[in-house]
Formats: structure tokens, C-alpha cells, sequence
């Protein structure tokens, strides 16, 4: 893959394509299936969460090296009304939505790097990365 591939998340059949498109790419560049199941379950958190708590947004891929070793990095972003208490959020059984998803904490155990990009104003920005373990 050159450059970046964008994908627009604004429907629930958007959330799966980004789902497939992560699945797609990890396994092009060889990650095991179970890196692959782990970094695609959390994708599919974030983009539903782009979907649901932010109105819609992106996911963009790109690939990445760490250590010579080859990997994705996702960003999602919305322009919802933000995450108004980050570590709450973070938290085990939270959810604004009266749902049993994964949440933002789950998303963070299953992926090699994650991070909450502070924006102004509104919006939320978060991007997760995985790189092949062998």
C-alpha cells in the first residue's frame, strides 16, 4: 500500500468496510491471525464508536515500521462532541450508550499503541497501531 487509504464512516456498512479493509491489509502484510483478530475487533470498536458517539467521520491507514518490523497505524476521527473525561472513558463497563461493546478501554488492551489526540474545539481523534510480532 502507498500513501494513505481513507475511509468515510458514516453508515453501520461503512463500519464494516473500514473492518475489512484493516483485515485486508494486516493479513498483506503478514500478521498472525490472531494479531489480526485482535486489531480488527478493536477498528471495529473505534469506527462504531466514530459512527455513534461522533455523527460519523474517518478511518485512515497507513502503513508503518517499527523495529524493521512492518505494521498498520489507524486514525479515527469525528467531529462529534468530544470525550469529556478521557480516564472515565477508558474505564472498564463505561458506555454512554447502554451497550455491552468492547469500549474504549477493551480497544486499548488489544492493540500494541494507543492514544487520545487532544483537539480544539470538538471532535475526537484516536489512533491505534499494531506491528507484526515476527
Amino acid at each position: 500500500m502507498t500513501g494513505a487509504v481513507v475511509v468515510q464512516i458514516r453508515s453501520a456498512e461503512q463500519v464494516s468496510t473500514a473492518r475489512r479493509a484493516v483485515q485486508a491489509r494486516a493479513t498483506a502484510i503478514g500478521m498472525s491471525t490472531l494479531e489480526i483478530t485482535k486489531f480488527v475487533t478493536a477498528a471495529s470498536e473505534l469506527a462504531r464508536n466514530v459512527l455513534v458517539h461522533g455523527g460519523g467521520g474517518t478511518m485512515t491507514m497507513h502503513d508503518v515500521e517499527r523495529d524493521g518490523k512492518p505494521g498498520l497505524q489507524l486514525d479515527f476521527e469525528d467531529g462529534g462532541p468530544g470525550i469529556a473525561d478521557v480516564p472515565q472513558a477508558l474505564r472498564d463497563g463505561f458506555s454512554t450508550a447502554n451497550s455491552l461493546g468492547l469500549g474504549l478501554g477493551g480497544a486499548q488492551r488489544l492493540v500494541q499503541h494507543f492514544e487520545i489526540i487532544p483537539r480544539s474545539g470538538a471532535g475526537t481523534h484516536v489512533r491505534i497501531a499494531q506491528w507484526k510480532r515476527r
